[in-house]
Protein backbone atom coordinates (compact mmCIF):
# COMPACT_ATOMS: atom_id res chain seq x y z
CA UNK A 1 0.00 0.00 0.00
CA UNK A 2 1.65 3.27 -0.93
CA UNK A 3 1.68 6.32 1.37
CA UNK A 4 2.75 9.54 0.79
CA UNK A 5 4.91 11.51 3.34
CA UNK A 6 5.89 15.29 3.17
CA UNK A 7 8.68 16.44 5.30
CA UNK A 8 8.66 19.90 7.82
CA UNK A 9 11.04 22.54 8.39
CA UNK A 10 14.61 21.87 7.95
CA UNK A 11 14.21 20.35 5.15
CA UNK A 12 15.05 23.54 3.08
CA UNK A 13 18.20 23.82 0.81
CA UNK A 14 18.97 26.96 -1.84
CA UNK A 15 18.06 25.98 -5.29
CA UNK A 16 14.75 24.44 -4.24
CA UNK A 17 12.73 23.90 -6.63
CA UNK A 18 14.55 25.72 -9.05
CA UNK A 19 14.34 23.17 -11.67
CA UNK A 20 11.31 22.39 -11.54
CA UNK A 21 10.14 26.09 -12.46
CA UNK A 22 12.81 25.48 -15.36
CA UNK A 23 11.19 22.13 -16.69
CA UNK A 24 7.89 22.14 -15.91
CA UNK A 25 5.13 24.90 -17.67
CA UNK A 26 2.87 23.84 -14.32
CA UNK A 27 5.36 24.44 -11.28
CA UNK A 28 5.87 27.37 -13.15
CA UNK A 29 2.25 28.63 -13.35
CA UNK A 30 2.10 27.36 -9.64
CA UNK A 31 5.30 29.06 -8.28
CA UNK A 32 4.23 32.45 -10.10
CA UNK A 33 0.89 32.00 -8.29
CA UNK A 34 2.40 31.98 -4.87
CA UNK A 35 4.78 34.78 -5.25
CA UNK A 36 1.21 36.86 -6.14
CA UNK A 37 -0.33 35.34 -3.55
CA UNK A 38 2.46 35.86 -0.80
CA UNK A 39 3.47 39.51 -2.18
CA UNK A 40 6.67 38.83 -2.51
CA UNK A 41 9.21 36.68 -4.30
CA UNK A 42 9.52 33.26 -2.88
CA UNK A 43 10.83 32.05 -5.79
CA UNK A 44 13.70 34.56 -5.54
CA UNK A 45 14.53 32.83 -1.99
CA UNK A 46 14.24 29.39 -2.76
CA UNK A 47 16.46 29.69 -6.10
CA UNK A 48 19.03 32.09 -4.71
CA UNK A 49 18.91 32.48 -1.46
CA UNK A 50 21.69 32.02 1.09
CA UNK A 51 21.13 29.19 4.04
CA UNK A 52 20.28 32.50 6.52
CA UNK A 53 17.68 33.50 4.02
CA UNK A 54 16.02 30.13 4.03
CA UNK A 55 15.92 29.48 7.61
CA UNK A 56 13.59 32.28 8.78
CA UNK A 57 10.70 30.43 9.44
CA UNK A 58 8.07 32.95 7.51
CA UNK A 59 10.26 31.95 4.87
CA UNK A 60 11.24 28.38 5.26
CA UNK A 61 7.72 27.21 5.98
CA UNK A 62 6.00 28.64 2.43
CA UNK A 63 9.43 27.51 0.56
CA UNK A 64 8.96 23.77 1.75
CA UNK A 65 5.06 23.50 1.33
CA UNK A 66 5.51 25.36 -1.98
CA UNK A 67 8.19 23.00 -3.14
CA UNK A 68 6.69 19.52 -1.99
CA UNK A 69 2.78 20.62 -3.24
CA UNK A 70 4.15 21.39 -6.67
CA UNK A 71 5.99 18.13 -6.43
CA UNK A 72 2.65 16.39 -5.51
CA UNK A 73 0.87 17.98 -8.28
CA UNK A 74 3.31 16.88 -11.15
CA UNK A 75 4.47 13.30 -10.28
CA UNK A 76 2.85 10.65 -12.63
CA UNK A 77 1.74 7.78 -10.79
CA UNK A 78 -1.54 6.17 -9.06
CA UNK A 79 -2.56 8.89 -5.89
CA UNK A 80 -1.75 7.35 -2.30
CA UNK A 81 -3.71 5.17 -0.34
CA UNK A 82 -2.82 7.39 3.08
CA UNK A 83 -0.75 10.01 3.70
CA UNK A 84 0.66 12.11 6.21
CA UNK A 85 3.09 15.21 7.16
CA UNK A 86 5.95 15.98 9.93
CA UNK A 87 4.61 19.03 11.53
CA UNK A 88 4.79 21.96 8.10
CA UNK A 89 4.26 18.63 6.46
CA UNK A 90 0.94 18.02 7.50
CA UNK A 91 -0.62 21.22 5.51
CA UNK A 92 1.14 19.75 2.53
CA UNK A 93 -0.21 16.39 2.91
CA UNK A 94 -3.83 18.08 3.41
CA UNK A 95 -3.46 20.39 0.36
CA UNK A 96 -1.96 17.32 -1.74
CA UNK A 97 -4.98 15.17 -0.89
CA UNK A 98 -8.05 17.64 -1.52
CA UNK A 99 -8.73 18.98 1.62
CA UNK A 100 -7.12 22.30 1.27
CA UNK A 101 -7.27 24.97 -1.97
CA UNK A 102 -3.45 25.46 -3.30
CA UNK A 103 -4.29 29.11 -2.23
CA UNK A 104 -6.03 27.95 0.88
CA UNK A 105 -3.24 25.84 2.30
CA UNK A 106 -0.42 28.63 0.87
CA UNK A 107 -2.31 31.31 2.89
CA UNK A 108 -2.35 29.49 6.38
CA UNK A 109 1.02 28.11 5.97
CA UNK A 110 2.08 31.87 5.86
CA UNK A 111 -0.03 33.11 8.23
CA UNK A 112 1.30 29.87 10.40
CA UNK A 113 4.78 30.94 9.80
CA UNK A 114 4.26 34.77 10.29
CA UNK A 115 2.78 34.24 13.96
CA UNK A 116 5.38 31.51 14.92
CA UNK A 117 8.30 33.48 14.27
CA UNK A 118 6.40 36.37 16.57
CA UNK A 119 5.97 33.89 18.69
CA UNK A 120 9.71 33.31 18.66
CA UNK A 121 10.70 36.50 18.82
CA UNK A 122 8.70 37.23 22.41
CA UNK A 123 10.65 34.62 24.17
CA UNK A 124 14.15 32.95 24.22
CA UNK A 125 13.80 29.27 23.24
CA UNK A 126 14.39 26.42 20.81
CA UNK A 127 14.48 22.63 20.49
CA UNK A 128 17.05 19.91 20.92
CA UNK A 129 17.41 16.12 19.82
CA UNK A 130 17.79 13.90 21.93
CA UNK A 131 19.29 10.79 20.83
CA UNK A 132 19.49 7.39 22.70
CA UNK A 133 16.77 7.44 25.66
CA UNK A 134 13.75 6.11 25.81
CA UNK A 135 10.76 8.47 25.60
CA UNK A 136 9.19 7.57 28.96
CA UNK A 137 12.80 8.72 30.37
CA UNK A 138 12.91 11.98 28.64
CA UNK A 139 9.47 12.60 29.37
CA UNK A 140 9.75 12.39 33.20
CA UNK A 141 12.86 14.69 33.14
CA UNK A 142 10.95 17.10 31.13
CA UNK A 143 8.06 17.28 33.66
CA UNK A 144 10.74 17.73 36.90
CA UNK A 145 11.79 20.85 35.41
CA UNK A 146 9.07 22.86 37.06
CA UNK A 147 9.99 26.51 36.82
CA UNK A 148 11.09 26.20 33.36
CA UNK A 149 9.34 25.65 30.08
CA UNK A 150 10.54 22.61 28.13
CA UNK A 151 8.55 19.06 26.60
CA UNK A 152 8.72 16.89 24.74
CA UNK A 153 7.68 18.09 20.57
CA UNK A 154 8.86 15.33 18.01
CA UNK A 155 8.83 11.82 18.62
CA UNK A 156 10.39 11.03 15.43
CA UNK A 157 11.74 7.65 15.90
CA UNK A 158 12.35 5.00 19.05
CA UNK A 159 15.76 6.66 20.64
CA UNK A 160 15.45 10.24 18.88
CA UNK A 161 13.26 12.93 20.34
CA UNK A 162 13.47 16.80 19.82
CA UNK A 163 12.38 18.59 23.34
CA UNK A 164 10.89 22.30 22.99
CA UNK A 165 11.09 24.94 25.45
CA UNK A 166 12.45 27.85 26.83
CA UNK A 167 16.12 28.33 26.08
CA UNK A 168 16.74 28.03 29.56
CA UNK A 169 14.97 25.03 29.87
CA UNK A 170 16.47 23.41 27.03
CA UNK A 171 20.03 23.92 28.65
CA UNK A 172 18.98 22.07 32.14
CA UNK A 173 17.09 19.37 30.20
CA UNK A 174 19.97 18.92 28.40
CA UNK A 175 22.52 18.20 31.22
CA UNK A 176 20.20 16.00 33.39
CA UNK A 177 19.43 13.71 29.83
CA UNK A 178 23.05 13.24 29.11
CA UNK A 179 22.94 12.09 33.14
CA UNK A 180 20.31 10.18 32.82
CA UNK A 181 22.16 8.42 29.73
CA UNK A 182 22.01 9.90 26.30
CA UNK A 183 24.03 9.37 23.79
CA UNK A 184 23.91 12.95 22.50
CA UNK A 185 22.11 16.29 23.39
CA UNK A 186 22.40 18.53 20.47
CA UNK A 187 20.52 21.93 19.83
CA UNK A 188 18.73 22.98 16.55
CA UNK A 189 19.21 25.37 14.28
CA UNK A 190 16.20 26.77 14.91
CA UNK A 191 14.01 29.89 15.53
CA UNK A 192 12.06 29.53 18.99
CA UNK A 193 10.37 26.59 20.73
CA UNK A 194 7.93 24.54 18.33
CA UNK A 195 5.07 22.19 19.58
CA UNK A 196 5.43 23.79 23.39
CA UNK A 197 3.26 25.97 25.33
CA UNK A 198 5.45 29.04 23.96
CA UNK A 199 3.36 28.65 20.62
CA UNK A 200 0.30 29.39 22.43
CA UNK A 201 0.17 33.23 21.21
CA UNK A 202 0.56 31.46 17.65
CA UNK A 203 -2.14 29.28 18.06
CA UNK A 204 -4.16 31.90 19.53
CA UNK A 205 -3.54 33.68 16.00
CA UNK A 206 -3.70 30.56 13.50
CA UNK A 207 -7.20 29.25 15.07
CA UNK A 208 -9.38 32.06 13.41
CA UNK A 209 -7.61 31.33 10.07
CA UNK A 210 -8.52 28.00 9.63
CA UNK A 211 -12.10 27.60 11.24
CA UNK A 212 -12.43 30.36 8.26
CA UNK A 213 -11.31 28.47 5.62
CA UNK A 214 -12.64 25.66 3.55
CA UNK A 215 -12.06 22.15 4.55
CA UNK A 216 -13.22 19.25 2.13
CA UNK A 217 -12.67 15.04 2.81
CA UNK A 218 -9.71 14.22 1.74
CA UNK A 219 -9.40 11.37 -0.51
CA UNK A 220 -7.52 9.53 1.53
CA UNK A 221 -7.20 9.28 5.09
CA UNK A 222 -4.46 11.75 6.39
CA UNK A 223 -2.74 10.43 9.98
CA UNK A 224 -2.13 13.03 12.12
CA UNK A 225 0.40 14.96 14.38
CA UNK A 226 -1.74 14.93 17.43
CA UNK A 227 -3.27 11.82 17.80
CA UNK A 228 -1.63 9.85 15.30
CA UNK A 229 -4.80 8.64 13.77
CA UNK A 230 -6.04 8.27 10.13
CA UNK A 231 -8.74 11.31 9.77
CA UNK A 232 -11.17 12.13 6.99
CA UNK A 233 -13.38 14.05 8.64
CA UNK A 234 -12.89 18.04 8.19
CA UNK A 235 -13.84 19.77 11.28
CA UNK A 236 -12.21 16.80 13.53
CA UNK A 237 -8.65 17.71 10.77
CA UNK A 238 -9.97 21.17 12.04
CA UNK A 239 -9.38 21.02 14.98
CA UNK A 240 -6.16 18.46 15.20
CA UNK A 241 -4.49 20.82 13.21
CA UNK A 242 -5.02 23.89 15.77
CA UNK A 243 -3.75 21.98 18.50
CA UNK A 244 -0.38 20.78 16.23
CA UNK A 245 1.25 23.72 17.22
CA UNK A 246 1.50 23.43 20.96
CA UNK A 247 1.52 19.32 20.66
CA UNK A 248 3.97 17.10 20.22
CA UNK A 249 4.25 15.47 16.55
CA UNK A 250 3.75 11.56 16.65
CA UNK A 251 5.83 10.64 13.99
CA UNK A 252 6.96 7.10 15.50
CA UNK A 253 3.20 6.37 16.16
CA UNK A 254 2.30 7.41 12.75
CA UNK A 255 4.59 5.44 11.29
CA UNK A 256 4.06 2.60 13.21
CA UNK A 257 0.24 2.52 12.97
CA UNK A 258 0.33 3.33 9.02
CA UNK A 259 2.54 0.39 9.10
CA UNK A 260 -0.21 -1.64 11.21
CA UNK A 261 -2.88 -1.02 8.33
CA UNK A 262 -0.54 -2.07 5.39
CA UNK A 263 1.35 0.71 3.91
CA UNK A 264 4.70 -0.91 2.93
CA UNK A 265 5.97 2.19 0.48
CA UNK A 266 6.64 5.56 1.39
CA UNK A 267 7.45 8.46 -1.17
CA UNK A 268 8.72 10.99 0.67
CA UNK A 269 7.07 13.77 -2.01
CA UNK A 270 9.33 17.25 -0.72
CA UNK A 271 12.93 18.33 -0.26
CA UNK A 272 15.38 16.04 1.82
CA UNK A 273 15.11 12.26 2.78
CA UNK A 274 15.19 12.60 6.69
CA UNK A 275 11.50 10.67 6.53
CA UNK A 276 12.68 8.09 4.74
CA UNK A 277 15.38 7.26 7.14
CA UNK A 278 12.83 7.29 9.98
CA UNK A 279 10.63 5.23 8.20
CA UNK A 280 13.55 2.25 7.68
CA UNK A 281 14.52 2.72 11.49
CA UNK A 282 10.81 1.04 12.33
CA UNK A 283 10.63 -1.30 9.26
CA UNK A 284 13.95 -2.04 7.64
CA UNK A 285 11.37 -4.05 4.74
CA UNK A 286 9.82 -1.05 3.53
CA UNK A 287 10.30 0.25 0.16
CA UNK A 288 10.96 3.68 0.30
CA UNK A 289 11.63 6.26 -2.31
CA UNK A 290 11.86 10.25 -2.34
CA UNK A 291 10.28 12.75 -4.99
CA UNK A 292 12.29 16.05 -5.18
Amino acid sequence: MKVHVFPGQGAQFSGMGKHLYETNSTARQLFNRANEILGFGITDLMFEGTEDDLKQTKVTQPAIFLHSIILAQTIAGPPPQMAAGHSLGEFSALTAVGTLSFEDGLTLVAKRAAAMQKACEATPSGMAAILGLADEAVEEICAGIADDVVVPANYNCPGQIVISGSTEGIRRACELLLKAGAKRALPLKVGGAFHSPLMAPAQEELTAAIESARFAAPACPVYQNVDAQPQTDPLVIKRNLIAQLTSPVRWTQIMTNMIADGANHFVEVGPGNVLQGLVKKLNAEALTEGVQ
